[in-house]
């Protein structure tokens, strides 16, 4: 497949769906859109999704339909018309919370991010994902679909474990709901998988997994009708098993290619990549080498389709086959740079991950000691608009003063416009942690609404809350925005007011956001 594709087509009945710019002379359903998706006809599943979605009709449809049309537009490589789309289908899906849907939904939100370069932010959808799916309780075509999806999803980001499990719990429920396995078996999950462990220089164990996942398919295929039985946007993955066995000189890689099993060639990026690969592959297998390298050096392919590491093994198999082993060891080293280069990307995430957790126990305890949920911000976990009028009325009564500030974000607009509004939630969220983990413990902090934050330090003069400002607007500045929303830098700005009886929380509120604005400019004519 090469990338998610909601909506596996059984292979039991109906004749092919025509789009609406070919005479389809009734409503579009979804079932239509998935038959489309069957015969890989992305351009078609676009048209006839909108016509679904304008209809507006039943809720169920609609979520559905965006879904595909979200799949449809990633085979398509249209990722960068995705985030605004995932926005659409999360309203929808609020409407009708379907947890196959929401499974799916965060499979496909989750290969968006990574398209964008987030790591993190694709980790976090596919354990929503997860958690999704855990909670269907009946197993049918729309659970064993999204299973699929997050497996493909997991395997593209390298969690090959999760992405075997993800299988697993597909196959389950496409056998519990009675249908034809060949639409879910997956390859590419154990390709992907068994060429890791090559990039990690354990090419015996690559073999035999390669060697094992051939064996099934022919096990599965032999009751199910042969090649022909699998979906086309399967086949370059069986192929490629069988390539890249000769690559590693394993000759009797034995699963019949006929023409007829053979699929048609596939509009798809990823199937074109793999194939060019195979070919790589067949060379080196066939004793081409020159060949094998010469097409090396014209290939540009995705590195997310069988991992950035992969051309860098198939030339050392090619100088090795060759008889150069120093390229050959050259080039090795180099595939097992990158691979190691992505693990201890996952590695810095997760400690990563761990200090947000942290961060953020620490801002729910923080919120308890002021008020219950009716007095927090359900986004952000922060006090929100009402506890911090609490905070300033105890403050007066207590004749405490103090100094209160305004934290807006700087051309946060553009994280929305750019990233979608999920991510801007997950920037909101982020931003929360940052103030939090920087500002001292008796400080208090609330979103007081969109972008913008109050902080009110006590007991404080308006120098110390420069000097924290300063400490407050770097920290924002300095977090990996990078990983969570590539390309779209996130800073933000900060005024002061004093705050005591005479002033009060309007008065100094409003003097606090005229002097953040007048930071906020003082900045812009910097840059």
């Amino acid at each position: 497949m090469g990338s998610p594709n909601p909506g596996y087509d059984m292979a039991s009945g109906g004749n092919p769906t025509v789009g609406a710019g070919s005479g389809l002379d009734r409503p579009p359903s979804t079932d239509d859109l998935r038959r489309l998706i069957r015969e890989s006809r992305s351009n078609d599943v676009v048209v006839e999704a909108d016509r679904i979605i304008a209809g507006a009709g039943d809720p169920f449809e609609v979520a559905r339909a965006y879904l595909m049309k979200i799949g449809a537009l990633i085979n398509l490589g249209r990722t960068g018309e995705c985030p605004a789309l995932v926005d659409r289908a999360d309203d929808a899906l609020r409407r009708h919370p379907n947890p196959a849907l929401l499974g799916e939904f965060h499979a496909l939100a989750g290969w968006v991010a990574h398209t964008e370069g987030s790591l993190d932010r694709g980790i976090m959808h596919l354990v929503y994902a997860n958690r999704a799916l855990e909670t269907v309780e009946r197993q049918d075509l729309l659970a064993a679909d999204a299973w699929c999806d997050l497996a493909i999803t997991f395997s593209m980001l390298g969690f090959h474990e999760q992405a075997r499990n993800a299988v697993g719990r597909g196959h389950q429920a496409a056998h519990e709901a009675g249908i034809n396995p060949t639409e879910h078996a997956c390859p590419e999950v154990g390709v992907r998988a068994a060429i890791s462990y090559d990039h990690q220089g354990d090419a015996d164990r690559c073999r035999t997994q390669l060697v094992a996942l051939l064996a099934d398919l022919q096990r599965l295929l032999a009751t199910a009708g042969g090649l022909s039985a699998l979906r086309p946007d399967d086949m370059p993955f069986v192929e490629y098993a069988i390539a890249r066995l000769a690559a590693l000189g394993h000759a009797d890689a034995a699963l019949p290619l006929t023409p007829q099993g053979r699929s048609r060639k596939l509009a798809l990026p990823s199937a074109h990549d793999v194939r060019e690969l195979s070919a790589v592959c067949r060379a080196i297998g066939d004793g081409r080498t020159e060949e094998a390298l010469q097409r090396l050096d014209r290939l540009r392919v995705d590195p997310r389709t069988l991992g950035a590491a992969e051309p860098y093994r198939l030339r050392a198999l090619a100088h090795a086959a060759a008889g150069d082993y120093g390229a050959a060891d050259a080039a090795d080293r180099a595939a097992f740079r990158i691979a190691s280069a992505d693990l201890e990307r996952v590695r810095a995430l997760f400690v990563d991950g761990i200090a947000v957790r942290i961060d953020h126990e620490e801002l729910r305890r923080t919120v308890g000691r002021y008020a219950g949920e009716a007095l927090s911000d359900p986004l952000t976990g922060l006090a929100n608009r009402r506890s911090l009028e609490q905070r300033v009325e105890a403050m007066t009564r207590d004749q405490e003063h103090g100094v209160l500030g305004v934290i807006d974000l700087d051309a946060f607009k553009a994280v929305n416009t750019v990233h979608g509004h999920l991510t801007g939630d997950l920037v909101l969220q982020r931003v929360a942690t940052v103030l939090m983990r920087t500002l001292r413990r008796r400080d208090f902090l609330a979103r007081y609404g969109g972008d913008e934050f109050v902080v009110i330090l006590p007991t404080t003069s308006l120098a110390e809350a420069d000097v924290i400002g300063r400490r407050l607007v770097a920290a924002v500045r300095n977090e990996d925005w990078e990983s969570l929303v590539p390309g779209t830098p996130v800073s933000a700005s900060v005024g002061w007011a004093e705050l005591h009886q005479t002033t009060g929380l309007i008065g100094a509120f409003r003097k606090a956001d005229r002097a953040m604005l007048d930071a906020k400019q003082a900045a812009t004519r910097r840059l």
